[in-house]
């Protein structure tokens, strides 16, 4: 039986609050993982935040926090979202947590080669 899990998207910015496109996308991506993931019975959007990388103070992200009810399946969705409707899939990296009990973030996907650090 697969767990509930804790997906955070993230995506790079290049300030603290984001442009109107970051708005725009955060927007946009909410809309449309909240649609496909509700459709395939998969889970929901619990909110999102702009702001710096606690690993890092100089690098900012926007974070979409999703509640998925199977972690391989609601990953393989999500990219598949991104990747047809546009939604910068060549800027992301995708971390998984338990979503009882806490814990880190475990990277599970990344767009760019060589990537292997993950930080909210």
């Amino acid at each position: 039986m697969n767990q509930k899990c804790w997906v955070v998207l993230q995506y790079p910015l290049k300030s603290i609050k984001g442009s109107q496109r970051d708005e725009w996308l955060r927007d946009k991506v909410t809309e449309y993982l909240n649609l496909f993931l509700a459709d395939a019975e998969l889970g929901y959007v619990d909110g999102s935040e702009m702001g710096k990388t606690v690993s890092d103070p100089q690098q900012f992200v926007l974070n979409i926090f999703c509640v998925i009810t199977d972690e391989q399946r609601g990953i393989a969705l999500i990219k598949k979202v991104l990747r047809e409707h546009r939604l910068d899939y060549t800027r992301i990296k995708l971390a998984t947590m338990p979503f009882e009990g806490g814990g880190t973030y475990t990277l599970k996907y990344v767009s760019k080669k060589g990537v292997t650090d993950f930080s909210l």
